[in-house]
């Protein structure tokens, strides 16, 4: 189907395929020095010692989380309202993940109060989410975190170079991991950072995304030498030279690209603020954001949500749901006996949710028809 209005659009340009091309012409194409160079820059943007490149932000957490020490038998505390890939990490290990509710439909991040409750003598980490780009209650969950002698993993694939209060987000836990996929604010198609401050955790994760090898590729090649040892057991998480080369590149349009997405946010807010039963997530929060997402809750005397998706895409426009709670699927249900009505704040939030577009490029004209469009579902 083609849309008139897309949930997100990638914003690839002609520096992008310059570096490409560089890469290409180089004829290094596994990781080396763009890799290296890549996780300098975010290093530096994020204000910390060590940035670490890997294949996605699923295999940054789990990197992260065995480096924090999880294994089987621990348990990891982790929102359900989010993507998979936090909880899958934590299974990887041989972890059971524990879910904990959102703070309310307004900021559907992860409760510091329920994350308290649920922690028990095999608690071994928290993974905190920063959902939609926007700080989850951190500081108090980094207090508790320390309270209990907690790994703290910040899941902040939704929030590049976002600011709380003096520190960059990924920076107030053990280690903070992002995501470069396709429809992120910033992009590598594939790919995703580890950051920390912890020499130890830095070198393991090094270590481990190359099969645990002594020495990688582009060290043997640059010394001459052939031999290697293995002294871990570890994955295929590498990055490539062609995602990292692009990665420098949208590093840089990340800074650009923020004041257009918050204009747009801007514009939303203050057309939907009169609409009735219709909650907006994080209205009130005048904080830095990475303005990833911007959804809207439902409310009780509106139409099913199915029904206004169907209107709105009959009308152009893509939207989406952020996200059906984790411990609401198949799988889970199956292998940790999870079930409904163990978070009804999370559960609420997924039934009611709907994703309208956001993109670097939304012009103010887009954002009037995506309103329009959801005021006449809503009618209907």
């Amino acid at each position: 189907m083609k849309w008139r209005i897309q949930l997100a659009e990638i914003e690839i340009g002609d520096e992008e395929k310059r570096a490409i091309a560089k890469v290409l012409d180089s004829k290094w194409l596994t990781m080396g020095e763009r890799t290296l160079e890549f996780e300098k820059l975010f290093a530096k943007e994020h204000g910390v010692k060590y940035a670490v490149a890997v294949s996605s932000c699923t295999a940054a957490l789990h990197l992260a989380l065995r480096a924090a020490g999880v294994g089987a038998g621990d348990e990891v505390i982790c929102p359900s309202m989010t993507f998979v890939a936090s909880s899958n990490a934590a299974l990887y290990l041989g972890a059971t993940p524990i879910f904990a509710d959102i703070v309310s439909l307004e900021n559907p991040t992860i409760s510091p109060d329920d994350i308290s409750r649920k922690i028990t003598p095999r608690t071994k980490a928290i993974v905190a989410m920063h959902y939609g780009g926007y700080p989850c209650e951190i500081e108090k969950i980094s207090r508790i975190a320390k309270r209990h002698s907690i790994a703290l993993i910040e899941d902040a694939a939704h929030a590049p170079m976002v600011r709380c209060g003096r520190k960059m987000l990924g920076t107030f836990g053990d280690a903070g991991c992002f995501s470069f996929y396709a429809n992120k604010n910033m992009t590598t198609a594939e790919g995703g950072m580890i950051i920390t401050n912890d020499g130890r955790i830095a070198e393991e994760a090094q270590r481990n995304r190359s099969h645990g090898l002594s020495h990688l590729a582009r060290e043997r090649f640059t010394a001459g030498t052939v031999g290697y040892d293995v002294v871990d057991l570890g994955y295929n998480y590498r990055i490539d030279e062609i995602r990292s080369a692009i990665g420098i590149v949208q590093l840089k349009r990340l800074k650009k690209a923020k004041p257009a997405r918050k204009r747009a946010v801007e514009q939303y807010q203050k057309l939907l603020k009169d609409i009735p039963n219709l909650t907006i997530p994080f209205n009130r929060y005048k904080g830095d954001s990475a303005f990833h997402l911007f959804g809207v809750i439902l409310g009780f005397m509106a139409p099913n949500r199915d029904r206004v998706i169907e209107k709105m895409s009959a009308a152009g426009v893509q939207t989406s749901n952020h996200y059906t709670p984790v411990h609401l699927f198949k799988y889970y249900r199956k292998q940790l006996g999870t079930h409904e009505r163990t978070l009804l704040l999370t559960e609420e939030y997924g039934r009611r949710q709907i994703t309208l577009p956001l993109y670097n490029g939304m012009k103010k004209k887009d954002v009037k028809y995506v309103v329009d469009s959801l005021k006449k579902a809503l009618r209907g």
